[in-house]
């Protein structure tokens, strides 16, 4: 028996898995650490991570891994994806940085704003602001990498998450994205650089989603320049695939790798805002929010009642600092955007209503926040001017790099906005030849253009049957 005993721990002791102990072991007590063995490391980062990293060929990738809280954002994530995006930036190994979620839900539902109105609470708001401060920061960076980064928008896509993915070159939708900016509703302002793309979407969509916070869906999310391009969710694995093995950091090339998984137009689908598209380019081109109101109360349809109704249970100062931002950021660089941005987020830290919106719609969820004022008409119009926008922070935002571009570098591989195909009707686009152009005309130019984009000619149509006249031959005049 004791021989056999012998002979059983010498097998033990000679068995692999026995040696690698002893071996984790020795390496544990030389790092004065403790060390797991790579399964359990995997399976710990699975479970602890807020954000993990993945590395395959050619392609970098970050996972929001909060599945439970739907990705929201916190200040631990952005510290964790920030200094890691800066080393992938500058790796030649690196080719493409991939951004998702996980849980199949949601890309990303937002900022983890509960967690920063307590601590504002607490009269901390400075430190509270160090959130704004480091997410918008990260924001910017996004927006100005030299590498190229794909944002995979399989899911729910609102405020946070939108500051990680609209400022991207590429931002895939699918069947499952859901998109909004809804910070009015909670007694704040679309930041992550609203300020910035908002008023560069198509006529007055921007300023309609902005007060709004209305959902777009889908490829909806396409048609009104959100996304990029429209991807069956079903392809993803294979597209993420695709893009790893490139060899190549060129934007153009990874265009074209995306392209060929995109969807077909939806056979009958309509774009949702196209049947009010001219009621909100009528109705939301004024510079108050009582103008605004006013025009909508006078197109008496059921889509501005709903409208108006939606805006009368909004913070009337989120109101009109939002309508505020839009216009100023319409002509202000992205840089300048954020610092804008920034210093307005100090503002709603130390005011009332950022921390009644979030009690009462996401803490108690009573849904009956007490906004002070309570009125639009209560908000004087010079105060709040002087409060939020004149106001300067002690310390201004400090971004990553100077890179402060007026318009999107990278908006070719989105489908054209409205004053692109405005141009080629009136003959000011280079190449897109003579005046008196027909409708199909104006489509074949715009999807040549595009290098045969998918999308482009049901966008073209559906801006042109809102936009144009016809003269006695087909040919098109631009309606202002």
């Amino acid at each position: 028996m004791l021989r056999q005993t012998i002979r059983l721990n010498a097998a033990v002791k000679a068995s692999p898995s026995f040696i690698a102990q002893q071996r984790i072991r020795m390496m544990n007590n030389w790092l004065g650490t403790r060390v797991h063995m790579s399964t359990t490391a995997a399976k710990a980062e699975s479970v602890e991570a807020d954000v993990l990293h993945r590395k395959h060929l050619s392609s970098r990738t970050f996972v929001l891994n909060r599945p439970k809280a739907l990705n929201s954002l916190n200040l631990s994530m952005v510290r964790n994806m920030t200094p890691q995006l800066q080393a992938w930036d500058a790796s030649d190994l690196c080719k493409v940085i991939v951004i998702k979620g996980a849980g199949g839900r949601a890309f990303c539902a937002g900022g983890d704003v509960r967690a920063v109105v307590e601590q504002a609470a607490s009269g901390k708001q400075e430190d509270a602001l160090d959130f704004f401060a480091e997410e918008y920061r990260l924001n910017h960076m996004i927006a100005t990498l030299k590498t190229p980064y794909v944002a995979i928008l399989d899911g729910i896509t609102m405020g946070g998450g939108v500051g990680l993915s609209v400022h991207a070159p590429f931002r895939i939708a699918t069947e499952k994205t859901l998109f909004a900016m809804p910070e009015t509703n909670i007694g704040l302002f679309p930041d992550v650089g609203g300020s910035f793309f908002l008023p560069r979407l198509d006529g007055e969509t921007g300023t309609y989603l902005a007060l709004v916070g209305a959902r777009l869906e889908g490829i909806d999310t396409m048609f009104a320049g959100i996304a990029t391009h429209y991807v069956p969710s079903e392809r993803l694995a294979s597209l993420e695939d695709r893009l790893s093995e490139l060899e190549t950091d060129n934007h153009d090339v990874i265009n074209m790798a995306i392209e060929d998984f995109v969807s077909e137009p939806l056979p009958n689908h309509k774009y949702a805002l196209a049947e009010n598209r001219e009621v909100i380019d009528r109705c939301f081109r004024f510079n108050t929010v009582e103008e605004i109101n006013a025009a909508l109360e006078k197109e008496k349809t059921p889509f501005a009642e709903k409208t108006l109704k939606i805006m009368s249970k909004m913070s009337p100062t989120s109101l009109k600092v939002t309508l505020q931002q839009i216009r100023e950021g319409a002509n202000l660089n992205i840089a300048d955007c954020f610092r804008m941005e920034h210093q307005l987020a100090r503002q709603f830290l130390y005011g009332h209503d950022f921390a009644e919106g979030v009690r009462a719609l996401l803490t108690d969820k009573t849904n009956d926040p007490k906004w002070q004022p309570s009125t639009i008409q209560e908000v004087d119009r010079e105060q709040m001017l002087g409060q939020y926008f004149r106001n300067q922070a002690p310390v201004a935002l400090s971004l990553a790099n100077n890179v402060a571009w007026r318009e999107y570098p990278y908006k070719r591989y989105a489908l054209p906005s409205e004053n692109d195909i405005r141009r080629i009707v009136r003959g000011e686009f280079e190449g897109s030849g003579p005046l008196q152009l027909t409708a199909d005309e104006v489509a074949e130019a715009c999807v040549k253009k595009s290098g045969g984009k998918i999308g482009v000619r049901e966008k073209v149509n559906e801006v042109l049957s809102r936009k144009v006249t016809k003269g006695p031959e087909g040919q098109l005049k631009w309606i202002n």
